[in-house]
């Protein structure tokens, strides 16, 4: 389908130049046709036709998903997210039209940064998330798994002696592999065993949730690649709201497909932002967001480098986020 000049063909084939025209085109179609998007627009007195920049389009403040349907257009979702959290915080849910859609974004980009998924065993520790339903992550790795093709590739969820002769029977047999796993899972995983993996990639996804005592970034990479013999640890960015996901090859500096852009805000005004490098909070432009919203204000506080790569260095304090207060649910 195409939306205002804006279809997947032309999303998941941009080069950097294009990413700003197509932006633009698809903020139009989103502030016509997404209420709650058009609704906060006007609310910051933003009028479309003064908006001819990426960095003159407004971010949707991330809680919104929240407490309201963050929707382009009508229709009856094929998939619904929903982030992780306990029973009394409330979570956000992401109504995706199109499975086939969210399918294109991550394995094109994947294969865009790795080559193709069937070159790898894939092997997903998500132990918190396999036991809950709705989880984006679990479709994206059980989707690879099936692409993969290889009879090893699979799900663990605590079988950590059978995961070791896994991994050690593919080390043996110089097998590339994939072993993606939540950040708990792979530390908790590396404290029972000791590995030297040559031929094998370990991706971290993030999320310690208060199983284990909180780490920073480094010291989870310096001990996974003690433990497991990795050269460097790669890391997936990605969340329950964006249909797309950077990766880093190690040190914790992620890159982006060529439709996700990410640009940093001030902390104390949240609508001024930084276009230099610099430290600040992450917008996240993600064009696979047709139908939902491709302009994400989140929570996490990053570093941006001249190259356009970015770290991810916390989150914010505070994580109501101001421009909520703009509109009342």
């Amino acid at each position: 389908m195409i939306m205002n000049g804006v279809s997947p063909e032309r999303i998941f084939n941009l080069q950097g130049p294009d990413l700003e025209p197509a932006a633009l085109d698809l903020f139009r179609y989103q502030y016509r046709h997404n209420s709650l998007y058009q609704a906060y627009t006007d609310a910051l007195h933003i009028r479309p036709e003064t908006v001819n920049r990426l960095t003159d389009i407004p971010f949707l403040p991330i809680q919104f998903f929240k407490t309201h349907a963050v929707t382009t257009g009508s229709f009856a979702p094929e998939l619904v997210f929903e982030s992780s959290g306990t029973t009394q915080t409330v979570n956000s849910r992401h109504l995706v039209k199109e499975a086939a859609l969210y399918e294109r974004s991550f394995i094109t980009a994947f294969e865009q940064f790795y080559g193709p998924v069937s070159d790898y065993v894939v092997v997903g520790l998500l132990p918190s998330y396999l036991e809950r339903q709705h989880s984006s992550l679990v479709v994206m790795v059980q989707e690879m798994i099936r692409r993969s093709g290889h009879a090893g590739s699979g799900f663990y969820l605590y079988e950590h002696e059978k995961l070791y002769a896994q991994l050690q029977e593919m080390e043996a047999r110089g097998q590339k592999a994939l072993l993606i796993g939540v950040t708990f899972g792979l530390l908790d995983f590396a404290q029972k065993y000791t590995l030297s993996l040559q031929h094998t990639i370990v991706m971290e996804t993030g999320g310690m949730k208060g199983r284990r005592e909180e780490w920073t970034r480094s010291q989870v990479h310096a001990f996974l690649q003690e433990r497991l013999g990795a050269s460097a640890i790669h890391a997936e960015y990605g969340m329950t709201e964006l249909l797309s996901q950077a990766y880093s090859y190690g040190k914790g500096i992620f890159s982006t497909p060529p439709w996700m852009k990410v640009l940093l805000r001030d902390e104390n005004d949240p609508f001024q932002l930084f276009t230099g490098t610099s430290s600040g909070v992450i917008n996240v432009v993600d064009l696979a967001n047709v139908y939902s919203c491709a302009f994400i204000a989140t929570e996490d506080i990053g570093k941006l480098h001249a190259d356009g790569s970015f770290e991810v260095l916390g989150r914010l304090d505070n994580s109501a986020l101001r421009g909520c207060s703009l509109m009342v649910s």
